[in-house]
């Protein structure tokens, strides 16, 4: 038997352990939801409802314990995690109305009785959760999965199984059926056994380089529904601004925000040329100098907690360095942060205007300034990226806008606002390496079930008049 552990990156304490399952355990997870599969996808939709609206209660009754868990075994910071828990809460309605405007019934009269639309569940889903949001984002998954009749085999990150753990606990005491939700715990081996079992549906949140395997694994059967949620190298764009301070408080929060551990945060920031971008790129300089990284239950309020590892900030400052070394100029420097672990990071400004640094996603609070000389040049250097998620404008001339959001190429696009900005009842998803065109939350209930289309008439009348060529 293999045991795994979840430290908390603040402390380097234990906050769970447990064995990993295995290969057998994880087989036969998948076999119940099959066996049960059909009993789930015929039980009134009311009563799918109603388990979920317990569900949601039971969220709502053990949210300050789900918090503080997600805040243990991530490090996040206590007022972050509570928003997280809320959101999980929140996603049963917005999931309930979702699946009535998205994939309900409707009919229509016809010369020969009715047309009527429904939909149907595809299976069994396989969710696979990260560790950044490990309770709201697999929530988007499981919540509408389930309200459409579809059973899940769920594998928390093996970062954060705790969260997991309590998740599915939530759901069986508010009446799912055994077998509807199925946990499976660990790492890559254990996802990997997952995804080798017969599927219907498999729905992740992750890295560009993961979504790029499945692809790869799943290309050859077409039947096995793919919903990608992965990273972006996200571009913001700051022009023609008449209050850089103000500007810059919009790109810290698109790029420092969870330590920079949101697929949706900023990138590269964009601004031109001269003068005005100076301004913007001091601004922006001089209010990441007032953040404050902290321990999650520590004395004073954070802005943010540490990587979700050592491991994680080894990498991220190798990969910072790499590009370092290949031309950048540093405006701020990262690091450790002094009498904080390992895992905590100074965020890092480095100037990469004219250097060919590797497009890729730093999952860390780094941002890389491009300065160049027109708005049309700005949008060229946006769209640079074989990634597509989220990218913003920040400007005081709405006419740029209106160029902007015709012209970027990215499924989150944001004017005044951060990059990270996003809504439970709209879609979130990307193009090209950031996804598979099949966004989440509110359009999550496109993935969860499929359409069938049917022509009714009411008892058996002869149609030989329609059969063109009778003799």
């Amino acid at each position: 038997m293999t045991t795994f552990q979840s430290i908390d990156p603040t402390t380097g304490e234990v906050v769970w352990e447990g064995a990993e399952s295995t290969p057998q355990q994880v087989a036969d997870a998948v076999t119940k939801a099959r066996a049960v599969m059909a009993d789930w996808a015929l039980r009134p939709r009311e009563e799918r409802v109603a388990i979920l609206k317990a569900y949601q209660a039971k969220l709502k009754e053990r949210a300050a314990e789900i918090a503080e868990t997600i805040s243990r075994e991530t490090g996040k910071a206590l007022w972050e995690t509570q928003g997280e828990v809320g959101s999980m809460q929140g996603k049963v309605d917005i999931s309930i109305r979702a699946y009535d405007e998205r994939t309900g019934e409707r009919s229509s009269d016809t010369a020969f009785g009715r047309a009527v639309l429904r939909h149907r569940p595809h299976g069994v889903a396989a969710v696979l959760g990260p560790f950044n949001f490990p309770g709201h984002l697999p929530n988007g998954h499981i919540v509408p999965a389930l309200l459409a009749g579809d059973t899940v085999v769920f594998k928390p990150s093996e970062e954060a199984p705790k969260t997991g753990e309590l998740m599915v606990q939530c759901l069986l005491e508010a009446g799912v059926p055994d077998g509807v939700i199925n946990l499976v715990q660990g790492g890559k081996d254990v996802g990997a056994a997952l995804l080798d079992q017969k599927i219907d549906a498999l729905m992740f949140t992750g890295s560009g380089a993961a979504g790029a395997h499945f692809r790869k694994k799943f290309a050859d059967d077409p039947h096995v529904i793919l919903a990608l949620e992965l990273g972006g190298n996200n571009p913001l764009v700051v022009w023609d601004v008449s209050d850089p301070e103000a500007a810059a408080t919009h790109v810290v929060q698109s790029a420092f925000i969870t330590s920079g551990q949101r697929c949706s945060c900023a990138r590269r920031l964009i601004v031109p040329n001269g003068p005005q971008g100076d301004a913007v790129v001091e601004a922006v300089a001089a209010l990441s100098d007032r953040l404050r990284y902290g321990a999650w239950n520590g004395n004073e309020e954070v802005y943010g907690g540490p990587l979700i590892s050592a491991r994680a900030a080894k990498k991220a400052l190798s990969d910072l360095q790499e590009r370092i070394d290949l031309g950048a100029k540093v405006i701020r420097a990262s690091g450790p942060i002094d009498g904080l672990a390992d895992a905590f990071v100074k965020p890092a400004i480095i100037d990469v205007t004219g250097v060919n640094v590797p497009d890729e996603e730093i999952f860390a609070p780094f941002l890389s300034v491009i300065r160049v000389d027109s708005f049309d040049d700005a949008l060229e250097a946006a769209n640079n990226t074989r990634y597509g998620l989220s990218a913003g404008l920040i400007s005081d001339d709405a006419t740029l806008w209106d160029r902007f959001i015709t012209t970027i190429r990215a499924g989150v696009v944001n004017f005044n606002r951060p990059t990270t900005g996003a809504a439970g009842d709209m879609p979130f998803g990307g193009l090209g390496a950031s996804g598979n065109h099949r966004p989440s939350a509110y359009y999550a209930a496109d993935y969860c079930a499929y359409p069938v289309a049917s022509f009714e008439a009411q008892g058996v009348k002869n149609i030989a008049s329609e059969i063109k060529g009778l003799m």
